[in-house]
């Protein structure tokens, strides 16, 4: 029951903290802004933030719905094509020789530029939308995919091949519990750059979207709508992050940040 305490009020002092914190940077932005009269357009006020975007909040459920799907559809298209292709990289020394030049290509190209020929090929929409966001998120989850499936213990693989187990039981029972940390870990990488992906998307071609929405603020001089659309993108971005930490804590339960030594077999 005391360590229990000792953690809760860890907790409580850690976070309070943070809301400390963030309170006074905004009390200061604040008064900034009221004492030496700043333009709106230039620096709004956190109250101007609040208001203005309050004004809209009859159409932010539907550009954040939609940004909100770019991303997870992105985010889950990354997952079921990115891992597969690591495990075809770390199986087969031929592929790997193969894909990895272009997924270097890939990953060399700006996003930026790559969006309008993606849009061009597919069209506007959501569907373009998961395919930048999900190209974006794409090359760390192969990557440190392939380097958790190589990590293992080499001394492990030999115990295995002297039990003479097959070669999907190795890769079910030890290679993909052995590389569940490294695939979080890319995890949660990958779905705050579906984020940028999915705001690209909708920056390039989109008629809805917070990203959408940012372009058509920045074009009518409304500075304060626009601070508000990037705190729901920060929002959503930490969200997604934390939803992806407690899927690892939820199937990773004997791996700890503390503890880096992967499961015993």
């Amino acid at each position: 029951m005391a360590a229990v305490d000792t953690t809760l009020r860890r907790t409580l002092i850690e976070y309070g903290q943070t809301t400390l914190a963030v309170v006074v940077l905004l009390v200061g932005w604040e008064v900034l802004c009221n004492v030496l009269s700043v333009p709106k357009w230039l620096l709004p006020a956190p109250s101007q933030i609040a208001a203005d975007t309050w004004e809209i909040r009859a159409v932010l459920p539907m550009h954040f719905g939609a940004t909100l799907a770019a991303v997870v559809g992105g985010f889950v298209l990354a997952i079921v094509t990115g891992i597969p292709i690591a495990v075809l990289v770390v199986y087969s020394p031929f592929l790997r020789r193969v894909i990895f030049p272009f997924l270097l290509t890939l990953q060399s190209v700006p996003k930026v530029a790559l969006a309008p020929l993606l849009l061009l090929w597919i069209g506007y929409g959501l569907h373009s939308n998961m395919i930048v966001a999900a190209t974006v998120a794409f090359f760390p989850i192969v990557i440190n995919t392939a380097t958790g499936l190589e990590s293992v213990d080499k001394e492990l693989l030999e115990l295995t091949r002297s039990l003479d187990a097959s070669t999907a039981r190795v890769f079910w029972c030890v290679r993909l519990p052995w590389a569940l940390p490294y695939i979080f870990s890319s995890l949660k990488v990958a779905i705050t750059l579906a984020v940028i992906g999915a705001v690209v998307a909708e920056f390039v071609g989109s008629d809805k979207g917070l990203g959408y929405l940012i372009l058509t603020s920045s074009g009518a001089m409304k500075t304060s709508v626009m601070f508000g659309v990037l705190l729901l993108l920060s929002l959503l971005g930490i969200a997604s992050f934390y939803a992806v930490a407690w899927a690892e804590r939820r199937l990773c339960p004997w791996y700890l940040p503390t503890n880096t030594d992967p499961p015993a077999i």
